[in-house]
């Protein structure tokens, strides 16, 4: 035995050894090149010269303990940049130090965005990891509100790279942008794991945005962020599809999963999974709110098509509105000379699995605009705890559409519905939902308006005496509700304000804590079966 242990640990030796030498024949220690490492002087110079070396030959570039200021990086070709435990690229605080860069793909951001401490374009095999830290010093970088419409332009981002392919940041932090963290625009094959971002010290602080990407893996990374959390926009024809999340923990004072501010190409097939929403560690918002604006916010607003996500196995704490789902005619141009797009689609969208508590006063909410509605979206297994303080006055006053304004979930206040709000929608299905309230609130569960082929199963909602119903219809058709019931009391279980919605089936609800099963019914409208207490 003790002959097979030394064999052993010679063998093990050996490889050692054969390791370092391959690393050391490969490696590019910044400092080789003359980097500093001392925070102080500027090591733009020496971390371009091993970036360039390390691209012609292949390897990877070193970056020690140390702190390593610098201004704009160029990745090239076949670049790994392993930045050690202990070791922080530093961004320099003078926008001189920094590079501008106008890709050759046209986009939206091309109205704002000049600068970045890490750029790429059009290069394969990018590869940033480590135990170390990237810095961007962003609180340098003050905004002037009174320039508003050039606010963007002066800031630059930690990570951009545009129209790169097999593309992988893993495991190091990233801190203090002083715009968006990382933007990765029309990537191919792009993989981000196990990345901790701390993004509160400007406005904008995005923790990452995906724009346009194709066949994107993100995973097992930990955000706590001013501005909006993991988001994936599309700010160019270049759509925005097969991207896979899951396993992340998300803080942000805005959305902390959002799609589609910006919806040009649009979004399909999307997997979202095993998340954490919590509110961010800083209570003090530059946007947002404490304890965030949206959980999920899924919207499309500039043409392009949403459609094939799926998004399951949620835990959300203290977002306002849990679940934003919009479909609206902002209609925004990725480039002044060419006409404004149409509006987008929306439709088969699968939400499973989410636990939300601590929500707030707003309500949540699936809208489309009039002539187009939103299709074939499904919720299961959703348990939301709402704040309440609602008033009976919410139902009565009519929503304006605001079909051109920027989707925020809050656009509105306070919704019809303390639960949700749907209007122009088809193909609805709600399953196995419970909605409970912490404080009164008279605004009804569920309002639905221009709504075709709604089926609501296992509905569970509070109510109190003073609302006027648990659900109420307006300009609906083809609408299923059964096997629901009711924590509390209310007037009635479903509302028609109207005399154009119809077929209407309430089947095996308990309806025994209700006055009456519903009020306002022409006859005709609805058609009851088997229900409890009726």
């Amino acid at each position: 035995m003790k002959t097979f242990n030394c064999i052993y640990a010679l063998a093990i030796s050996l490889l050692l050894i054969a390791g370092m030498h391959a690393q050391s024949k490969y490696s590019y220690d910044v400092k080789d090149f003359g980097a500093k490492g001392d925070g102080v002087i500027l090591d733009t110079k020496a971390i371009q010269s091993a970036i360039d070396e390390c691209s012609s030959n292949g390897g990877t570039v070193y970056f020690s303990p140390g702190k390593y200021l610098t201004g704009s990086l160029e990745l090239k070709d076949n670049v790994d940049i392993y930045i050690d435990n202990g070791a922080v690229i530093l961004g320099s605080t003078d926008i001189k130090d920094y590079t501008e860069h106008k890709p050759k793909m046209k986009s939206y951001n091309d109205t704002f965005l000049r600068y970045s401490l890490l750029y790429a374009e059009g290069v394969k095999n990018i590869y940033i990891r480590g135990e170390g830290t990237i810095d961007g010093q962003g609180s340098y970088f003050k905004v002037k509100t009174k320039e508003k419409p050039v606010r963007y332009k002066n800031r630059p981002f930690v990570i951009r790279f545009v129209d790169c392919e097999n593309v992988k940041v893993e495991n190091v932090t990233l801190k203090n942008s002083a715009m968006w963290m990382q933007q990765y625009l029309a990537c191919k094959d792009l993989t981000i794991h196990g990345v901790k971002v701390y993004n509160h010290a400007n406005q904008n602080n995005d923790m990452m945005d995906i724009d346009g990407c194709k066949n994107v893996i993100i995973s097992d990374c930990i955000g706590d962020t001013d501005d909006d959390g993991i988001t994936l926009k599309s700010t160019s024809p270049a759509i925005t599809e097969n991207v896979a999340i899951t396993n992340c923990i998300i803080s942000s004072h805005c959305n902390a999963i959002k799609l589609g501010t910006e919806s040009t190409g649009g979004f399909k097939n999307i997997v979202i999974s095993n998340m954490i929403v919590k509110p961010s560690e800083v209570k003090d918002c530059i946007f947002g709110l404490p304890g965030g604006i949206g959980g999920i916010t899924l919207t499309n607003v500039d043409g392009g098509i949403l459609e094939g996500i799926t998004i399951s196995n949620i835990r959300i704490d203290g977002a306002e509105v849990p679940i934003f789902l919009r479909l609206g005619n902002r209609a925004r141009k990725y480039k002044v000379d060419i006409p404004s797009p149409g509006v987008g689609t929306f439709s088969d969208i699968k939400i499973s699995n989410v636990s939300a508590s601590n929500a707030g006063t707003t309500g949540c909410s699936i809208t489309g605009i009039p002539g187009h509605d939103m299709e074939n979206v499904s919720l299961s297994n959703i348990s939301i705890s709402f704040k309440g303080d609602g008033t009976i006055k919410e139902p009565e006053n009519p929503l304006p559409e605001l079909a051109d304004n920027y989707p925020e979930s809050t656009m509105w206040g306070k919704l019809p519905a303390y639960g949700f709000y749907i209007r122009h929608a088809k193909g609805i299905s709600f399953s196995d939902i419970q909605f409970h309230l912490a404080d009164k609130d008279p605004r009804p569960a569920l309002v639905m308006n221009e709504v075709k082929e709604l089926k609501i199963t296992g509905l569970t909602a509070s109510a109190v005496p003073e609302s006027n119903s648990l659900i109420k219809i307006i300009k609906c058709q083809n609408i299923l509700i059964s096997n629901s019931n009711v924590a509390g009391k209310s007037k009635s279980f479903i509302e028609v304000g109207d005399s154009e919605s119809k077929n209407i089936l309430l089947y095996g609800n308990d309806l025994r804590k209700f006055r009456h099963p519903y009020t306002q019914i022409i006859d005709g409208q609805v058609e009851t079966l088997d229900n409890f207490g009726f």
